[in-house]
């Protein structure tokens, strides 16, 4: 039996702009899914605003894709464009 696993990276997660999602959204979004303190949620949903994307935290590969699904879940719930993403750091 092998016992080679891959390593298990750490995953940053993003929210990327959205032309059609608003901001209210994208904060209730933050302190949702990532558990952001109003405060916290403003300024990543100005990065995301004035940058195109905002760090939203670093989680396991498993805690990322679970998270990204809620973004979707949510998004689509509300009728919001808005996309989430994992990127390996």
């Amino acid at each position: 039996r092998d016992l080679h696993y891959p390593l298990r990276r750490q995953r940053q997660m993003c929210i990327r702009d959205s032309d059609y999602t608003t901001m209210d959204f994208v904060v209730r979004v933050l302190e949702a899914v990532f558990n952001k303190t109003a405060d916290e949620a403003i300024q990543i949903m100005l990065q995301v605003h004035k940058t195109g994307v905002g760090i939203c935290g670093v989680y396991s590969h498993e805690v990322a894709e679970t998270k990204v699904e809620a973004v979707h879940e949510m998004a689509r719930q509300n009728e919001f464009p808005l996309k989430a993403s994992m990127e390996e750091v």
